[in-house]
């Protein structure tokens, strides 16, 4: 069965409501799992109108459900999984305050990568939008993100949708190529990554990471770098550098990815260790945003953690 997928656009607690109870009361009367992820004062008011429906109703905080966007993908997917062969009948409000513009285009990225992920899971999702309070940008993109759209006057498909893969070639595109002069380089010259493992290690303990975030990111530029050994071209190497409150640690090589990767590689939740992408998207999961550009000049990931 085909996900369900509607942004919807609200002003306020009251609209809010005016949809949100029948459309989760709708998903308990038909034997969904029904789960509402809210921002406050909504998930209050939803729990308060809803409390005759008892535990029919699983209930998140969008502030602690929506914290990195690929941690999200995959809670909703365990979410899927484990009601199987029930379908879910989700309310899902994202947070959009908070983020700079490269964790604002991850997130506008997983609303697309939603279409795919669970598009055939028979799945129903509303994702709420206050149009009081969020920026015009990010009802756009909203608009551009969600196949089906509830917004005042209209109800039904969404003329301004964008296909995932095309959608996510727009935020490829986005990709800075620049580092600073001061990046400090290390060369990949064999297959034991060691001595990587103990430069990245240094370089974010210096950055003051938190220890389990340090030991992420060495595992995450391991993974990249014996990636980039098996598969790439000399010279390999890695960089690292300071920006603001990050530290980015880029690895590249000179190959030329045949065939590219395509917009969607390594955010999809893969069903095994053996399947194409499961490095990347255990990279994903390790740090706070990883980047991938493949072109003529070779292949470059760049990881951030702060």
């Amino acid at each position: 069965m085909a996900l369900e997928h509607k942004a919807f656009m609200y002003r306020g607690t009251e609209d809010f409501l005016s949809v949100t109870v029948p459309y989760l009361e709708s998903g308990v009367e038909n034997g969904q799992v029904v789960i509402a992820v809210a921002r406050e004062p909504n998930l209050t008011a939803l729990r308060d109108v809803l409390a005759p429906h008892g535990e029919a109703v699983t209930y998140y905080d969008s502030a602690a459900f929506y914290q990195h966007p690929v941690h999200t993908l995959r809670d909703y997917q365990t979410i899927v999984k484990q009601s199987a062969p029930r379908t879910v009948c989700a309310l899902a409000e994202p947070v959009w305050d908070g983020w700079d513009e490269r964790q604002t285009l991850e997130w506008v990225r997983y609303e697309s990568l939603i279409n795919v992920v669970f598009g055939e899971s028979g799945a129903r999702a509303l994702c709420p939008y206050d149009t009081e309070e969020l920026q015009p940008r990010i009802l756009d993109e909203a608009r551009r993100t969600h196949p089906l759209l509830l917004a005042p006057g209209h109800d039904g498909a969404n003329g301004d949708y964008i296909d995932p893969v095309r959608f996510g070639s727009g935020c490829d595109r986005r990709f800075r190529t620049d580092r600073p002069a001061g990046a400090e380089y290390f060369s990949i010259d064999g297959d034991d990554l060691h001595a990587l493992r103990v430069f990245v290690g240094e370089r974010a303990f210096r950055h003051g990471l938190a220890k389990q975030k340090a030991q992420n990111l060495v595992t995450a530029a391991n993974e990249v770098a014996a990636n980039a050994l098996q598969h790439g071209t000399p010279p390999i190497g890695l960089w690292t550098w300071q920006d603001g409150a990050d530290l980015v640690c880029e690895i590249g090589d000179h190959g030329f990815w045949r065939p590219g990767p395509d917009p969607l590689t390594g955010f999809i939740p893969p069903d095994s260790a053996l399947q194409r992408g499961f490095g990347l998207w255990t990279v994903r999961l390790l740090v706070d945003l990883m980047e991938l550009r493949a072109g003529w000049d070779g292949t470059f990931v760049r990881l951030r953690c702060g």
